[in-house]
């Protein structure tokens, strides 16, 4: 996911926390800067996760990276939500 510059990395984090944000059901909660945080994050979160399972995730190209992203960033949702949850 390196190779995408930063503004791939915006876009497909953008995108794959707005979609987790849906999934997850918070989406009236975070913003367009969350959705973004969330996706990044996400983004190394199952980049991380997936290299420890063994599997090559700087060679996946474009649409592994936004699924890496979706996962990861519904993985930190989820976290986020056990710590905050009252």
């Amino acid at each position: 996911m390196l190779g995408l510059g930063i503004i791939g990395w915006i876009v497909i984090g953008g995108l794959a926390g707005w979609i987790a944000s849906k999934i997850k059901g918070t989406d009236a909660q975070q913003g367009i800067g969350l959705n973004i945080v969330m996706g990044v994050v996400g983004g190394l979160l199952g980049g991380f996760l997936l290299k420890i399972f063994g599997v090559d995730v700087e060679s996946g190209g474009l649409i592994f990276s936004f699924l890496t992203c979706l996962l990861g960033a519904v993985i930190a949702i989820s976290i986020v939500q056990m710590v905050t949850k009252k």
